[in-house]
């Protein structure tokens, strides 16, 4: 099956997307939607044969926890709702901490990169096996942007990819944004990872618009498409037809011909890098089957077979893996450590992905200090990123918020955010901030105040916990911090 060329669907722009030329489908967040209702516009869409696939955020398949089986069913629900012929997710991680840590439950409510190591691919693939074992139709997983790098990684991002893809017949939705992204913020040859993927098991691409701020790239969805996003585009076409390709947009929504205009600078692109690479396969699969891992399923394109996993060699040790690079910025894999149909990680490995992650979200969400190995003034940049983009999402589900504080939202917000992870959803995040400025003696404006006051009860009933109450709330923040 073939897509074509398609648009992120948002609410802010339903009527848009209607009405733009030359959609033949559309993404939309599968969070976002309702398994019991589709909003109007994705049913006028489906009537008209626009195909539309639900794009996942929050399984957190690159995490040290196994799926959890109310989102897969929930992602599974919206699936066959939309009557979508796949399903798509991130190769990220969301959240951490929990039993494993034996501390708290954090949420980064952003995707976060997992590290490029023989552990988290061991996790991550397991992972993927079981939501493919629970979803009714085929999952394609999309590499992500990172603002920061993993010390020790062991493999680059192509060979990451052709593995996961050979151990579990996964296919990629690759986003040259991100690609792009990652050679800003993390030196990295988007070419030299096109030519390591297995390019045949893409589902489809995005394309994104970003901005560089003092020499880091933030992935936006908010900004134009650049040329060196386009470039990656062009370098992805001359390899491989993609079965499709996808404009998203997230924020700071422009005019309809704004959108045209940027879907039109794509097809441009496809077509003159079509004419470049003339010998790049069209894809000649069915999106809708489910390819099949194993030996030889993408040879050439995967790391060295030459090492078989250790389980295979009874007298080889247990924890064996390949030795760290001898430069992050270029690993080495000459030899891979489990084979397409290796067992399930043992326990002990899923505790040490937990550890090292949890450690990196609490340096970036509760003030930890940041791990050995990381780059301090990144993190940074992340922290900062995280909390704005917390703020934001707040602002959207609560826009009452911004409202009763005015100029004064920000600032509070963001100070809160500091002293107060993220341990639940953005709705359960803005009670939680009222509450705490209730708590306080906050707004000192009364008339604000009692505005405040009246929207956290209709929400939330009762009264707001005294000071007491937020004492110990803030000594265990500062627990999860320590």
């Amino acid at each position: 099956m073939r897509l074509g060329t398609g648009i992120g669907w948002r609410p802010e722009i339903a009527d848009v997307v209607e009405a733009l030329p030359g959609i033949d489908w559309v993404e939309t967040v599968a969070e976002n939607i309702c398994t019991g209702h589709l909003p109007d516009s994705l049913l006028r869409l489906r009537e008209r044969g626009v195909t539309v696939v639900p794009h996942g955020v929050s399984l957190g398949l690159g995490g040290a926890e196994r799926p959890d089986p109310g989102r897969l069913a929930d992602l599974a629900a919206r699936a066959e709702l939309l009557a979508a012929p796949l399903v798509t997710e991130h190769i990220a991680f969301v959240r951490a901490g929990g039993p494993r840590t034996a501390s708290p439950t954090l949420e980064a409510s952003h995707l976060l990169p997992v590290p490029r190591t023989w552990d988290a691919l061991d996790v991550l693939c397991e992972n993927v096996r079981i939501a493919q074992d629970s979803l009714p139709v085929p999952l394609a997983l999309e590499n992500i942007a990172a603002l920061l790098s993993w010390p020790d990684e062991e493999l680059t991002e192509g060979q990451f990819l052709a593995e996961l893809v050979e151990r579990t017949g996964v296919r990629l939705l690759i986003d040259v944004a991100n690609l792009h992204t990652n050679h800003v913020n993390r030196g990295e040859d988007p070419a030299a990872a096109l030519d390591e993927l297995p390019v045949e098991a893409i589902a489809y691409v995005h394309v994104a618009g970003g901005v560089e701020k003092d020499g880091v790239w933030h992935d936006t969805h908010a900004h134009p498409v650049t040329r060196p996003v386009l470039d990656v585009l062009a370098e992805l076409r001359s390899r491989v037809e993609p079965p499709g390709v996808l404009l998203e947009r997230d924020d700071d929504f422009p005019p309809a011909g704004e959108l045209a205009g940027e879907l039109a600078a794509i097809r441009a692109t496809l077509d003159r890098a079509a004419v470049r690479g003339t010998d790049a396969p069209a894809y000649a699969g069915d999106l809708t089957s489910r390819p099949v891992a194993g030996p030889g399923a993408h040879a050439g394109k995967g790391v060295s077979r030459t090492a078989a996993h250790p389980s295979a060699h009874p007298s080889a040790p247990t924890d064996a893996r390949p030795s760290a690079p001898a430069s992050p910025s270029a690993p080495t894999a000459s030899s891979a450590p489990a084979h397409p149909f290796a067992p399930a990680p043992q326990d002990s490995v899923r505790d040490r992905v937990a550890v090292a992650q949890t450690a990196l979200l609490r340096a970036l969400v509760a003030g930890a200090p940041a791990p050995p190995g990381f780059d301090e003034r990144r993190l940074g940049v992340q922290s900062r990123a995280l909390a704005s983009k917390r703020a934001g999402v707040v602002a959207k589900v609560a826009p009452e918020l911004p409202e009763i504080l005015g100029s004064g939202y920000r600032e509070a917000f963001l100070a809160y955010a500091g002293r107060r992870p993220m341990s639940g959803g953005y709705r359960r995040d803005a009670l939680d901030f009222a509450e705490e400025l209730l708590s306080t003696g906050r707004p000192a404006d009364r008339a604000a105040r009692r505005r405040l006051t009246r929207w956290w009860k209709d929400r939330a009933g009762g009264r707001p916990p005294g000071r007491t109450t937020l004492l110990l709330r803030a000594a265990r923040a500062a627990l999860v911090g320590g």
